[in-house]
């Protein structure tokens, strides 16, 4: 039965298959990527005109079934392929996620001064004879395999074509059905001038090394270009899909030029039960997000020196993991915190053909100002209230849990009155005079 591929990742890959300010605060949970579904992650490290990317996917079909296609500017050589560890990428998720912090009132019955003296205190193979065989069959197509390696549990291959026609009429013919508006997409790339990497598991080299999931791929080539090939990715996708990109640099942030890079609301004081519901907190918060740019935004939600965290939802990456992500740059000196010279920025965006019709394009900004999709919840104070302090106290929290629950609203779209409803102390609580009342007094 012939593999059929499947566009299904933001980096165009093939499935054969189906503020500056220091914050503080108390870290409590994180907005991953196991948030959403469908999420393809891909790290970008981008000095002058030399890029290392590594791509991993949520694939978790079987092995065999698995393959990657990805326009690349140049002939890639093999010590330009690697296989890189999940947990790097893994990693970087979790320092970069969005995140719950949490406060705690003080004691309205103590004064500022005591608290202040309180805290005081405190190699490359010959080719067989059946390689030999596809390269004809190939070249009779018009297509050109430049490079063969297996790499790790991958067997790779770098093609050129003439036309789209012949690389699409090679790839049928070697066992890919690929979706229908493939060929159209492929042939954009080959007027380019790009090259195509091609990536298929070697189960025989997998079950040797012993490895029961897919390891994250990595390409690095040099080219003026900074960006990121998404359209074929949407091809014949199922919905919408997610996709986070990781941007190392030495200069700065990184934005889209050619869609609105836009932050994601942060920095707000959201109801206590939050807490227990995070994870569809920001889920909604980030669909109404795009709701208001009509689906067409890339979201900032993370952008740090790597040096330092605050509040850390992971610790910063060591320099030896970041040169093992690509990093290429620093020296060879080990580090059991982050790198002072690498700047992180996290980017999402959510995106079909036609919300994202064009390839994502990216620059490097001189900015290194920190940001990060940063949450709270303050909790109230459980004593003692009888005091005068206490009572002024109780009144401000009233009106504080109304406004929180007003904004918890409006980020989600949740009905204001179900979230009234679930906030103590707020005027939902206060009782209701009678509407002539509230007109006429008395």
């Amino acid at each position: 039965m012939p593999n059929r591929i499947v566009v299904a990742s933001a980096v165009l890959t093939f499935l054969v298959g189906s503020a500056a300010q220091a914050f503080c605060g108390f870290y409590v949970a994180r907005a991953d990527t196991g948030l959403f579904n469908q999420a393809s992650q891909v790290v970008l490290v981008r000095d002058g005109n030399r890029t290392v990317l590594t791509m991993a996917n949520d694939y978790r079909g079987e092995a065999k079934d698995f393959a990657v296609v990805i326009p690349v500017p140049t002939i890639l050589e093999r010590e330009q392929i690697n296989v890189a560890k999940p947990a790097l990428i893994e990693h970087l998720d979790a320092y970069t996620a969005p995140r719950l912090v949490e406060y705690h009132d003080a004691d309205p019955c103590r004064s500022e001064m005591e608290y202040m003296l309180e805290r005081g205190a405190a190699n490359d193979a010959v080719p067989s004879p059946t390689a030999m065989r596809a390269r004809r069959q190939a070249a009779e197509l018009g297509v050109t395999i430049d490079a063969e390696y297996t790499i790790g549990e991958y067997d790779i291959l770098i093609l050129s074509a003439d036309d789209s026609a012949g690389l699409t009429a090679w790839l049928t013919g070697n066992g890919y059905r690929l979706p229908d508006g493939a060929q159209s997409v492929i042939g954009s790339y080959l007027k380019q001038g790009l090259k195509f990497f091609v990536a298929k598991v070697n189960l025989t080299q997998q079950a040797e090394l012993g490895f029961q999931y897919l390891r994250p791929l990595q390409v690095a080539f040099e080219s003026p270009r900074f960006g990121l090939p998404i359209r074929l990715g949407t091809v014949n996708a199922d919905g919408k899909q997610d996709l986070y990109v990781y941007a190392l640099t030495r200069t700065g942030r990184v934005e889209t030029t050619n869609y609105r890079t836009v932050r994601v609301p942060s920095n707000m004081t959201v109801p206590e039960f939050v807490g227990d519901e995070f994870g569809e907190f920001y889920q909604a918060m980030f669909a109404k997000s795009l709701e208001r740019e009509r689906g067409r935004a890339v979201f900032l939600e993370y952008a740090w020196d790597m040096a330092w965290c605050d509040p850390c939802a992971a610790d910063p990456l060591s320099n030896q993991q970041l040169r093992e992500l690509g990093v290429f740059w620093l020296g060879g000196q080990r580090s059991r915190g982050g790198a002072a010279d690498v700047f992180v920025t996290r980017l999402h965006l959510r995106y079909d053909g036609e919300t994202f019709p064009a390839d994502l394009k990216f620059q490097e900004t001189g900015d290194r100002s920190n940001f990060q999709g940063r949450y709270i919840i303050q909790r109230a104070w459980q004593g003692d209230t009888s005091c005068s302090g206490g009572q002024s106290y109780l009144a401000a929290l009233q009106e504080r849990r109304t406004d929180e629950a007003k904004r918890l609203a409006s980020l989600t779209g949740w009905p204001l009155a179900k979230v009234l409803e679930r906030v103590p102390g707020s005027d939902s609580e206060r009782p209701q005079e009678p509407w002539w009342r509230r007109l006429w007094g008395g």
